[in-house]
């Protein structure tokens, strides 16, 4: 006879929260709020398997960023408990929080050695150690829980088919043109060399993408025309402006210039080299925009120790300008090549920014 309930793998209440570390009170709050729904037995007990004690992880890594009982329970409604995207949210948290202990003592290693030398530590010194030793940074903590709200499973809704003229035109995010066509009833939405990609509505003024993992918010000025849109992608979110159509076709044929001609940004190979040596060290991210920095502070361990691998860099070479419209670059380095790609905003601030292995010929 089959026997789903076994002692080795169902926890009561009590045990549950003996092993992970909380109250059973704890656990009944959040069963009242609809976050767990233990199963119960014959009399009554409540039992916790794997499935429970997979949300009590999601809830516990959610509260640590910061989010109410309530907004969890928002954000949660409907889902099934997702071991692997709590565990990759964890992960990113606890990866920021490492390369700042990892910067703060490197600040401390130094004070240290030049203290040993009898070097007299400065009033700068020591304002600069106590302002990194006491900064709370929920940049990254922000970035983490929206990038798991933005991953959660979206539900079309039906809005009324008239709004959808109003979302029509033309917008610009960073120096490219986001373009929003509506054709027979569909609202679809196109950026530079990417292909026409359909949104879904999930409210009025709200869409979501079903091919990728982002939405859109339409946002409206005074009076109730919309006048821009945030886009929310990997745990960012990117504002931009409803220009004009006329606007927006000088900044295509501009663009479509440039990649037929194959011209890169003017000073594109020196601001790449700035960029990459600031990452290589103790990186200051000031070439980089908000979203972009926010983004490699969560990974500049590891592109400092990739950098780091890779040796001195020794030149950067322009390749081309990619259909997207991004300057493309082989770097040459001490132990090899990466190539490089990146884009600016209309500050000359690097928006997009990434590198790879050079492909194999």
């Amino acid at each position: 006879m089959r026997n789903d309930i076994k002692e080795e793998t169902w926890l009561t209440a009590a045990q549950c929260a003996k092993r992970i570390g909380l109250t059973v009170r704890a656990l009944r709050l959040y069963e009242q709020t609809g976050l767990i729904r233990p199963r119960r037995t014959g009399k009554n007990w409540r039992l916790y398997g794997v499935n429970e004690i997979a949300r009590l992880n999601e809830i516990l890594t959610l509260k640590r960023l910061g989010l109410s009982l309530q907004h969890i329970a928002r954000l949660l409604a409907g889902q099934a408990a997702d071991l692997d995207r709590m565990l990759s949210t964890q992960n990113l948290a606890l990866q920021d929080q490492l390369a700042r202990t990892q910067h703060s003592l490197a600040i401390v290693d130094a004070l240290r050695a030049k203290n040993a030398a009898g070097v007299l530590l400065s009033v700068d010194d020591l304002l600069k150690l106590a302002k990194d030793t006491n900064m709370t940074d929920t940049s990254s903590e922000a970035i983490a829980w929206r990038r798991y709200e933005q991953a959660r499973p979206r539900t079309e809704q039906k809005i009324d088919p008239a709004l959808y003229t109003e979302y029509e035109g033309s917008y610009l995010l960073g120096r490219l043109v986001y373009v929003f066509t509506l054709i027979d009833g569909r609202l679809f939405s196109r950026l530079p060399g990417q292909p026409e990609l359909e949104i879904f509505p999930e409210d009025v003024d709200r869409f979501f993408y079903k091919a990728v993992q982002a939405q859109l918010t339409f946002t409206r000025n005074d009076a109730g025309i919309v006048s821009g849109l945030i886009l929310h992608q990997d745990g960012l979110e990117q504002v931009a402006t409803r220009v004009d159509k006329s606007v927006a076709l000088a900044l295509e044929e501009a663009l479509a210039q440039r990649i037929g001609e194959n011209r890169p940004v003017e000073n594109g190979a020196v601001l790449l080299r700035e960029v990459i040596e600031d990452l290589r060290f103790e990186p200051s991210f000031k070439l980089l925009t908000a979203p972009l920095s926010n983004l490699a502070r969560e990974q500049s361990s590891t592109i400092k120790a990739n950098l780091a691998r890779m040796g001195a860099l020794e030149n950067v070479t322009f390749k081309k300008v990619t259909k997207e419209g991004w300057d493309l670059y082989d770097v040459g380095f001490e132990n090899g090549h990466l190539w490089w790609s990146f884009v600016l905003d209309e500050d000359g601030r690097f928006s997009g920014l990434f590198y790879r292995p050079p492909p194999e010929l």
